[in-house]
């Protein structure tokens, strides 16, 4: 199995999350479907139905955040010296040759990446247009309105 790059902080989300489908989530769904037998008949029972459509969604993601974690290379950004070429887990700042706007992302796993808080998954056109990248490049991205130009204003590893 190909390994799955995720930052520290990433491979902690994903820990806490199993710690809770383990701990909270699974033994309320086996509570749940205990109550749901209890009143009998399961044949029309859509209590009994619900807790074990939910408890094997539950089960299912456990096994998918298992696996994701035992084939995970976790990497600490602040760990890394790249030398300020963009890399896995760098913070890059980014200003827009257009409209001069200034952007800042960091490139994270698959399972990290939200636009919204500035992560950007490593897979992601912007992401493969920076990496290698130094400060003072350019990137050009293919976005779906045509070719966006950014210049790399700053690289940091935090």
């Amino acid at each position: 199995m190909a390994t799955i790059p995720i930052t520290k902080r990433g491979a902690e989300k994903l820990k806490a999350e199993l710690h809770r489908l383990k701990t909270v989530d699974r033994p309320a769904v086996i509570a749940a479907i205990a109550e749901a037998r209890a009143q009998g008949d399961l044949s029309e029972n859509a209590e009994y139905e619900a807790a074990k459509d939910r408890q094997g969604f539950i089960e299912g993601r456990i096994q998918e955040v298992e696996g994701k974690l035992s084939a995970a290379q976790i990497i600490d950004p602040a760990a890394v010296d790249a030398a300020g070429r963009v890399v896995f887990g760098a913070t890059v700042e980014l200003e827009d040759e257009d409209s001069g706007d200034a952007v800042t992302y960091q490139i994270v796993g698959e399972d990290e990446a939200d636009l919204k808080q500035g992560l950007i998954n490593i897979s992601s056109p912007i992401a493969r247009a920076l990496i290698g990248k130094e400060e003072g490049d350019t990137a050009e991205v293919q976005a779906p309105g045509g070719v966006r130009r950014y210049e790399i204003v700053g690289v940091s590893y935090v």
